[in-house]
């Protein structure tokens, strides 16, 4: 099957219900996209309100708290929104990495193969049934014989040693306690909880989750997107190999090696290059599924424009699919710059999502647009 990247695109913006908006709820939403990163807050919620024909702003906070979605660590290593039901089998792929066991993990961090297993085992007995914070998770961990060595990683905002216990079942973060996080054990959080599965059981739900939105795409851009490629390659392959003819190959602008649903091709064959201009917020899934390295995506000259330092992903101004520029809040403004290379945006679609991201934040903001 032989397609162009300006059809992938159009395609994945219908598939992450972009153009158009939807009438789907929060928890469908963030199920069609494979999750949606929540380090910040805001952007997660903003992230959901600008692909609902009518926006709620505490959409996400709601399913928090019926637990339809969950947050926790996933993809990468970030905090992430999951579907509830779909969780277990996120996790079991990042769990399989075993990336705390390796030697470059233990030098970075100080905690020994050894000690993960303690630590797990300490954690799932002192949040059974339990709603701790970080510092009572801390300091409960640290009284255990062994384990008094680990104040430090434990109360570090990097939460390194943290990650695996998420991936492996036995924390995620639980209702917030004023403006502290609190960490719970999914068997009681959980609803439906049946613990997690053997990676080779979720893998084909997980790539084909992936792939349903941000297809056509290589093994390797999806363990890109789940653990910055640190899935074995023979495992990677045999999980992709597993889904059969239910995948099927993809050439894109003559480079094949890409994988789509095969009940997608006819779709993505049929598709139109957009015209469609965006306004996504930071940390979008549009942008962190395929990366920012793709330079189809984002021109690799301004690369360091999206992705900057410290790991914060702007805001991004998208147009035929493309980045085309980026865009932030001020106080009274949408203030956009767009990437001279690109060519002309229409100033109608900048004034539309202008307005569309004030329905979403219910705060009108006027439009101001440079060329950088």
């Amino acid at each position: 099957m032989k397609v162009t990247h300006a059809q992938v695109l159009s395609w994945r913006l219908r598939r992450q219900s972009l153009a158009p908006r939807t009438t789907a709820s929060a928890v469908t939403l963030v199920a069609r996209l494979a999750g949606v990163q929540a380090q910040v807050a805001s952007a997660a919620e903003l992230a959901v309100a600008v692909r609902q024909k009518s926006p709620r702003a505490d959409a996400v906070r709601q399913a928090l708290g019926d637990r339809s979605l969950i947050r926790t660590w996933a993809m990468r290593g970030t905090l992430h929104l999951l579907p509830a039901e779909d969780m277990a089998s996120y996790l079991a792929l990042l769990g399989a990495a075993r990336t705390w066991e390796k030697p470059s993990w233990q030098r970075a961090f100080g905690v020994s193969p050894q000690q993960m297993a303690a630590l797990g085992e300490a954690v799932d007995d002192i949040l059974d049934g339990r709603v701790l914070t970080r510092q009572e998770l801390t300091a409960e961990v640290v009284a255990r014989a062994g384990l008094e060595g680990l104040g430090e990683q434990l109360a570090s905002g990097w939460s390194a040693v943290l990650k695996p216990l998420a991936w492996t079942g036995r924390l995620c973060q639980g209702p917030p306690r004023g403006q502290n996080v609190t960490f719970i054990s999914p068997r009681s959080w959980v609803p439906g909880w049946h613990g997690i599965p053997a990676p080779e059981e979720a893998a084909p739900a997980v790539i084909s989750a992936y792939l349903a939105a941000h297809g056509p795409a290589t093994p390797a851009a999806f363990d890109a997107w789940l653990l910055r490629g640190a899935t074995r390659k023979a495992v990677l392959r045999s999980w992709f190999e597993a889904l059969g003819d239910r995948l099927t190959e993809v050439e894109v602008d003559g480079v094949g090696g890409a994988f789509l649903r095969t009940e997608d091709a006819e779709a993505l064959a049929r598709t139109k290059p957009s015209q469609e201009v965006r306004l996504l917020p930071g940390f979008d899934q549009y942008v962190l599924a395929p990366g920012t390295a793709d330079s189809r995506l984002v021109a690799p000259g301004r690369r360091t424009a999206v992705s900057r330092s410290g790991g914060w992903i702007s805001p991004v101004v998208v147009h035929q699919g493309r980045v085309a520029g980026v865009w932030e809040f001020t106080e009274e403004t949408v203030a956009v710059t767009l990437f001279a290379e690109h060519g002309e945006v229409p100033r109608a679609g900048l004034e539309a999502e202008a307005a569309y991201l004030a329905r979403c934040t219910g705060r009108e903001r006027g439009l101001v647009v440079r060329r950088g």
